[in-house]
C-alpha cells in the first residue's frame, strides 16, 4: 500500500468506494424509496465501524479531499457521512429500478457513473461512494467485498485509468 499514498496525495485522482457492510444482501432497487431508509438495505453495525475506519485511514495519511459524492441510497450516503463527515448526492450514482439489467440498462448506468470518475478534479481527490453493479458497469471491475475501493487517474476527455484496488480489510493497514 505505501506506493498508493503518494498518488492519493497528488491532486486530480478519484477514489470509488463501495458502501460499507450491510445487514442483508438483496436487490432492493425496485421497491425502495429514496429518502426512506426503512425501504432499503442499510449498514450493519460492522458497516458503521468499517465506514469510520475508511475515513480514519485516509485522514491519517493527510490526503486532501476536495469532494465527496454519494448515491442517494441510505447505505451509500451513510458510509460517506460516517467516513468523511460531508458529502453531496449524485443522482447518476443511483440504481436503475430493475432487478435484471438489460444491455441498455448497463449502457445507461455507465453513461451516468462515468462523469463522476472522469470529471476534472482541481484540488485534492474526489471520493465517490456507490454500489457494486454501477461501478462494474462504468469500470469493468466488480468491487468486492463491500467497503472495497478503486483509485482512478483522470486521463482527459472523460476517460480514466484504474491505478489500484483495495479490499475493505486493507484499510486498517494504512
Amino acid at each position: 500500500m505505501p506506493d498508493l499514498v503518494p498518488a492519493f496525495k497528488s491532486f486530480g485522482h478519484v477514489l470509488y468506494v463501495r458502501h460499507a457492510m450491510i445487514e442483508t444482501d438483496y436487490a432492493d432497487q425496485v421497491a425502495s424509496k429514496l429518502g426512506d431508509c426503512a425501504t432499503q438495505r442499510v449498514l450493519s453495525e460492522d458497516g458503521w465501524a468499517e465506514a469510520k475506519k475508511i475515513g480514519k485511514a485516509i485522514e491519517a495519511q493527510g490526503i486532501e479531499i476536495s469532494d465527496v459524492v454519494s448515491s442517494e441510497y441510505c447505505r451509500a450516503w451513510q458510509t460517506a457521512d460516517l467516513a468523511f463527515g460531508h458529502y453531496r448526492m449524485g443522482e447518476g450514482l443511483n440504481f436503475v429500478p430493475t432487478a435484471d439489467y438489460a444491455v441498455s440498462d448497463i449502457s445507461d448506468i455507465k453513461w451516468n457513473v462515468t462523469p463522476f470518475l472522469g470529471e476534472r478534479v482541481v484540488e485534492g481527490i474526489r471520493i465517490v461512494v456507490g454500489h457494486d453493479e454501477l461501478f462494474e458497469a462504468a469500470a469493468g471491475i466488480y468491487p468486492e467485498p463491500q467497503g472495497a475501493a478503486c483509485m482512478f487517474r483522470r486521463d482527459g476527455n472523460g476517460r480514466f485509468t484504474v491505478l489500484n484496488r483495495m479490499k475493505s480489510n486493507e484499510w486498517p493497514a494504512w
